[in-house]
């Protein structure tokens, strides 16, 4: 949003977006920073501490008594969650396309892979908390939170168990990929970005947890199919 704004009843609207905007830039900032000095697990600690009361604050200072999402339906909540997943994922790329013209593919990619490696576990750990799963669940703690992540939410995906040690998730459709196809592109090569992602999820779930790329552009990947991912539970791990 850009240009000038001449009304003064629309430079209020418009300065509560930015508003909105910069509390999240900032709150970001502040992890981002936490985790370079004091290391990941020491900033993900602080952010649960901090996020429980940074929400308290905010909703007690937006008039809010308790969570304001408390009396939807659950189909109001559905509709909902699969929206905050299409905003999540459109504020991914067009961060990755931002960044991709200062640096090109190469400069976005290193970017993405480092922002997944501080998300996918602050990801975790939030998942974990709000559906209050075991320190350590192993592979059924690991499907559950899987199955509530945002890209779950807004791509199609699917689990197989072989033995009772390991888990695989498999993208039946993938938003991103399923668009570039559409365009005719070619895949976006994000093999890189899925290892630290799954890498640090599982991790994150139960230090246990092992993962294996089965398959994951630019890997060759059959007609139709997508990336998937083999996750084992080391039964000798610490």
């Amino acid at each position: 949003m850009s240009g000038a704004i001449s009304d003064p009843q629309d430079v209020l609207a418009v300065s509560a977006l930015s508003a909105i905007r910069l509390m999240g830039a900032h709150y970001g900032l502040w992890f981002a920073a936490t985790a370079q000095r004091y290391g990941l697990e020491k900033a993900l600690a602080a952010e649960g501490e901090a996020g429980d009361i940074a929400s308290s604050v905010a909703l007690r200072r937006l008039g809010f008594q308790g969570n304001p999402f408390a009396t939807w339906d659950r189909e109001q909540m559905e509709a909902l969650l699969d929206t905050l997943g299409k905003v999540w994922l459109a504020m991914d790329g067009v961060w990755f396309q931002a960044v991709e013209k200062l640096g090109g593919m190469d400069g976005a990619k290193q970017v993405n892979d480092a922002c997944w490696s501080r998300f996918a576990p602050l990801e975790a750990l939030r998942i974990k908390a709000v559906l209050g799963l075991p320190e350590r669940g192993g592979l059924d703690a690991l499907e559950t939170a899987l199955a509530h992540r945002l890209h779950s939410r807004i791509s199609d995906v699917a689990f197989f168990r072989e033995g009772g040690d390991v888990l695989v998730l498999r993208v039946l459709k993938c938003r991103v990929q399923a668009a570039r196809r559409r365009k005719g592109l070619e895949d976006y090569p994000c093999k890189s970005a899925g290892m630290v992602e799954y890498g640090q999820f599982a991790r994150f779930i139960d230090p246990r947890l092992s993962m294996q790329c089965l398959a994951c552009p630019p890997d060759p990947l059959p007609e139709g199919t997508y990336c998937s991912w083999r996750f084992r539970l080391e039964t000798q791990a610490c």
